[in-house]
């Protein structure tokens, strides 16, 4: 559609800007590979289950998202498309390196997933806004070549939807500001988002939308703020509000104080003995901890569960968990590993196929908030927090599991490889080209 802006607004005083980048997973991928350019590629879910992330090319060819591999198989084949399984530590590093840059462009930011980020850029009233925007993706690509699209709005969820527009108007060369528009003219863009795309509503809240006849994001704004948390929630009466154009949620507000730190893995071939178990549950506890670390908290709890596929006879399924609060507080992988330990003993029970682990640490504060032990008096504190603080930066600089606790298992023995089942089936991976030196791009 035509954006008139003849007769724009007064310059909002406040301007968040969403920074997206496109089909992310599918845009690392084609940074280090080329010839996958204009072409459909999908990139799947643990263990090569299901597509989630797609080109453009893939989305044209009517590929869903979470398609199962198997049922799309022969189907991109034909198409002569190209298949990736999920590639985390490269997707993870090139995060941080558009996040990086993005910092450069507003001294408030929020990340608030792998590719996106909030930026506040109100008060920068010497700028066009719209040209500072379109900066900003020139010097994303010119550092990363990776593609992402900007929202601009008066508050979080109108950036958010802003960014939806630049993504969908070729004409808007990636840049959406609603803040330079007319009124009728962001009412306009908001009639054509369904109101299953403004944020916060999901499947359950979408139908209970279309029975109150509410099915665009403009028919929301016009619903009564508050109705809408009488009916439902405070959430969404601030949803609304928003739409209107009210700031009521400020950069990382949505996220509110952290309640765990959960990290899970379905195993790429089911696993029957505990040590093996031990060894998927310390490569969980260790990608927790090294999170608990970069947030610069502490935990208080330890939840580890695991269960057998819910496909299998009644009989033979089992699924348990068991919750495992600590005497004190800590973010060191070591404890923390030594009580997940204690956990899984708890719930393990032999004779079944396990198909998948999970590790939650909970009860999380700050060093300034946790509980400390007045009977304790050792030095054994400090130097855990040294080890820590020697083992991440080894990993950060050289690649991660540089250094690892020894109940992770090896995957390689006098150089031959050793098969662990609770491994990711990740047969269609691609190179790790900036984490691993091993797997540096070699150019001919």
């Amino acid at each position: 559609m035509q954006i008139n802006t003849s007769s724009p607004q007064q310059p909002s005083t406040r301007a968040i800007a969403l920074v997206d980048v496109n089909n992310f997973y599918v845009s690392c991928e084609r940074v280090f590979n080329p010839k996958i350019r204009n072409r459909p590629v999908v990139v799947l879910s643990n263990n090569d289950g299901c597509v989630i992330s797609r080109s453009a090319e893939a989305k044209a060819l009517g590929i869903a998202m979470g398609a199962p591999w198997f049922k799309i198989r022969k189907f991109i084949e034909q198409e002569n498309g190209f298949v990736f399984s999920s590639n985390y530590a490269l997707y993870a590093d090139m995060s941080d390196r558009v996040m990086s840059i993005l910092r450069r462009f507003s001294p408030s930011q929020e990340i608030y997933s792998i590719d996106e980020s909030f930026l506040d850029l109100s008060g920068f009233t010497h700028f066009d806004l719209t040209e500072y925007a379109q900066k900003l993706r020139q010097t994303v690509l010119q550092g990363t070549d990776l593609p992402v699209c900007v929202g601009i709005g008066s508050s979080k969820t109108l950036a958010k939807m802003a960014n939806h527009c630049a993504k969908q108007q070729i004409s808007l060369n990636g840049v959406c500001n609603f803040n330079t528009m007319t009124e009728s003219d962001v009412d306009a863009n908001l009639r054509e988002i369904s109101v299953g795309k403004v944020w916060g509503i999901g499947r359950g809240l979408f139908k209970k939308m279309n029975d109150l006849e509410i099915y665009t994001a403009y028919d929301l704004k016009c619903s009564e703020a508050a109705t809408m948390r009488k009916k439902f929630s405070v959430v969404l009466e601030k949803t609304v509000r928003e739409l209107n154009g009210t700031t009521c949620l400020e950069l990382e507000q949505i996220r509110g104080p952290h309640q765990q730190i959960l990290s899970t893995r379905s195993f790429g071939q089911t696993v029957r003995d505990l040590q093996t178990l031990e060894e998927a549950v310390t490569l969980l506890t260790t990608r927790a901890g090294e999170k608990l670390r970069q947030r610069q908290m502490f935990a208080g709890c330890v939840y580890v569960y695991i269960r057998t596929s819910p496909f299998r006879d009644i009989e033979q399924q089992y699924e348990n968990g068991f919750n495992l609060p600590l005497h004190t507080p800590t973010n060191s992988t070591l404890r923390l590993v030594e009580a997940a330990f204690k956990a899984l003993r708890q719930i393990y029970r032999p004779g079944f196929d396990y198909m998948k682990a999970g590790v939650s640490l909970r009860e999380l504060a700050t060093a300034q908030a946790q509980q400390q032990d007045m009977f304790d008096t050792s030095t054994t504190h400090d130097k855990s927090v040294r080890l820590m603080q020697t083992i991440d930066t080894i990993n950060q600089k050289m690649g991660r599991a540089t250094i690892k606790l020894a109940s992770e298992g090896v995957q390689k023995h006098r150089g031959m490889d050793i098969k662990q089942p609770w491994r990711m089936k990740q047969e269609m991976m691609s190179p790790r080209y900036t984490t691993s030196w091993d797997e540096l791009l070699e150019v001919d």
